[in-house]
């Protein structure tokens, strides 16, 4: 499958930089530390009963940090809808279109935009990439069976022990999940724990050394309800669907509604 490939790189650099401050302040418009977080606070009350010392903050639990390119938000006690794809399968320049698309838009608010008008902004943009990622761009390494399978069992290889883990999929090229990190684990130690360890298996399996095999930076959106955790759930089990790689979501080996993962979703976090 032919790769997008794309020129002017410095001219992309100078709008990644710009964009990476416009998208920062859009996403602090859309995070409330006054909101009330039932979620963390049961952890925090479990914690304290268990005598656990009180730690500074860390905002690789609650809060706003960027790893270099991304904003992203977290959200201690919540489950978070995350999205890991492979190095060639979105190219940078495509994503920095998509955001510089994303900044116009947000430009054009009003000043007494609401809440829900930015979100549906954010929203769009993650649609945009997930309709570029389902055309199934570069290489598309987990189609392999192999390498979609072990990818499947690294990711239910800590649930229950690190992480929650509710519905995934594992498509051609990236990688949809929804998870709950236990307490004393980051979602960002989650995260490289798993894509480390199936790069470096993926890589063996493909007999390639020096070879990015994931995009350096994944998507995480902390889920706000029960009704967006259920749209999250649906979109999962019927992205390969959609993306006409199958007739029904239970066809798709690589997913958690596949019937032949034993305990496949994950229960909800304790109340």
């Amino acid at each position: 499958m032919a790769i997008c490939c794309f020129a002017d790189w410095q001219s992309a650099e100078r709008a990644d930089a710009e964009l990476q401050t416009e998208s920062q302040s859009a996403t602090n418009v859309l995070v409330n530390p006054d909101e009330p977080n039932c979620g963390l606070e049961r952890v925090k009350f479990q914690l304290r009963a268990d005598g656990v010392p009180k730690e500074p903050p860390n905002p690789l639990r609650s809060g706003v940090h960027s790893r270099g390119y991304l904003p992203h938000v977290k959200r201690e006690g919540a489950s978070y809808f995350i999205t890991f794809r492979l190095a060639d399968s979105l190219p940078k320049e495509v994503l920095l279109r998509f955001e510089r698309e994303q900044a116009e838009a947000l430009r054009r608010l009003p000043a007494n935009a609401s809440g829900e008008q930015v979100g549906e902004i954010h929203r769009e943009l993650r649609r945009k990439v997930e309709r570029y990622l389902d055309r199934g761009v570069g290489e598309c390494h987990l189609r392999r069976p192999q390498i979609a399978g072990m990818i499947a069992e690294a990711l239910r290889h800590f649930h229950n022990e690190q992480y929650l883990l509710d519905d995934w999929v594992v498509m051609p090229n990236h990688v949809h999940v929804i998870l709950w990190p236990m307490p004393n684990f980051t979602l960002s130690e989650i995260l490289k724990s798993r894509k480390r360890h199936t790069a470096r298996e993926a890589n063996l399996f493909l007999r390639r050394t020096g070879k990015t095999f994931w995009q350096r930076e994944s998507y995480d959106h902390w889920i706000r309800n029960d009704d967006e955790k259920a749209r999250i759930r649906r979109y999962i089990r019927m992205n390969p669907v959609n993306a006409q790689l199958c007739q029904a979501p239970e066809d798709w080996r690589w997913s958690s509604a596949w019937p032949g993962w034993v305990n496949k979703a994950a229960a909800p976090p304790p109340v």
